[in-house]
């Protein structure tokens, strides 16, 4: 009797200690999280720029005391915009890593990928730099979207082309795979609310700049406007193209180019061409949310400006800090999903953030950009 009363004392403390355990990633001082994207490649300025805005923000938590005592360990792996080593570096981050949760990925692709990884291990995936609607609904509960969807952003600059623009000729040229089909079917269905059919596609592969057939192909249609889907490395290729060869449309793309790193590539060769943004313009000192991010990014990123990309890691690391704030000294990736869908109407220096069980998108706020003289300009701020 002593003997069963002693054997069942240790088991329920061995359930005990389970069930009280820390998920992985969690000790006394540290917090591990994992980012992998695009850290070299044609794609390299997103990932990057997502790491120093968001390394700015943890760094200056860690500086402060960091999370509840403990410290944010944010590990980053390089996986070149390539969805195959996403696969790889996510299972490394998860297996040998052992982070608490993933965060800040670059790209639809790359996170399509990786979503079975992520339903399978119940791991909290943060932040990801993609508007897809396949990372929205259905929802996904442990996938928390941070920024406004390609529907969001193809809707507004449909609204824009056609209202002050006269457009009613819209053609679309996009990289071929489900980053660029995303932003497609948005434009499609943002054009037939309307009653509009687009009148031309044309694709490219990911990681090239052969450019030359789709662009044909939009010249010989005719068209007012061509939304543009890439990152900046082929699209500014395109758009050089498209001036020297004569396509005579007005020129779009989304915010997933890389604002920055576009302007930089093709200068007042891009002049006229409309960007649509997830995050308000970075030059608006009179934002609270925008001097903050520049103040941290200038102490921890010397040499670096604010730009729309490290804008996006600045604001996504805090809205991490806040969720894992939230979450309390008892960290768990239960309760950090949970932490996130009881953000009602938070402002967090003028963007607004709404979250919940049925809806992980916190923004719908998108902003209108221009080329310039060879620099980016703000058109307008539609916030939702």
């Amino acid at each position: 009797m002593v003997r069963q009363s002693l054997i069942f004392f240790m088991f329920s403390t061995m359930l005990a200690g389970q069930s009280f355990a820390a998920d992985p990633g969690i000790s006394d001082t540290e917090i591990r999280l994992g980012m992998v994207n695009a850290q070299s490649g044609a794609a390299a300025g997103l990932g990057q720029g997502m790491r120093i805005g968001a390394m700015a923000v943890f760094n200056d938590v860690n500086t402060n005391g960091g999370i509840h005592g403990r410290q944010i360990n944010l590990l980053v792996d390089d996986d070149a915009y390539d969805p195959d080593k996403a696969i790889d570096a996510t299972l490394k981050m998860i297996d040998q890593e052992n982070v608490f949760s993933l965060f800040g990925y670059v790209g639809t692709p790359t996170a399509n990928a990786v979503l079975p990884i992520i339903k399978d291990t119940k791991i909290p995936l943060v932040g990801i730099f993609s508007g897809a609607m396949l990372l929205r609904k259905p929802v996904i509960p442990e996938v928390i979207n941070l920024r406004a969807s390609y529907g969001d952003e193809t809707e507004i600059l449909v609204d824009h082309f056609i209202k002050d623009r006269g457009a009613k000729r819209f053609a679309v040229f996009y990289q071929d795979d489900g980053f660029g089909l995303a932003v497609l079917t948005g434009t499609e269905m943002a054009l037939k609310r309307r009653g509009i059919d687009i009148v031309a596609k044309a694709t490219f592969q990911r990681g090239t700049t052969a450019i030359q057939a789709g662009l044909a192909t939009l010249i010989e249609s005719k068209p007012d406007v061509v939304i543009m889907v890439g990152p900046y490395t082929p699209l500014s290729t395109f758009i050089k193209n498209a001036r020297t060869e004569g396509l005579k449309a007005s020129l779009a793309t989304v915010s997933f180019v890389g604002t920055d790193n576009l302007v930089r590539l093709v200068g007042a060769d891009g002049d006229g061409v409309v960007i649509s943004q997830v995050v308000p313009f970075p030059e608006n000192h009179d934002l609270p949310l925008a001097r903050e991010c520049a103040a941290l990014v200038n102490k921890y990123a010397p040499g670096e400006k604010l730009g729309f990309v490290n804008f996006e890691g600045c604001i996504s690391a805090k809205a991490m800090v806040i969720a894992l704030d939230r979450t309390g000294p008892a960290l768990t990736r239960p309760g950090l999903i949970h932490a996130f869908e009881s953000i009602k109407g938070l402002d967090i220096g003028g963007l607004q953030f709404n979250l919940g069980p049925d809806n992980h998108q916190a923004s719908n706020s998108v902003f209108l950009t221009r080329i310039s003289q060879g620099k980016i300009t703000s058109i307008d701020t539609i916030p939702k």
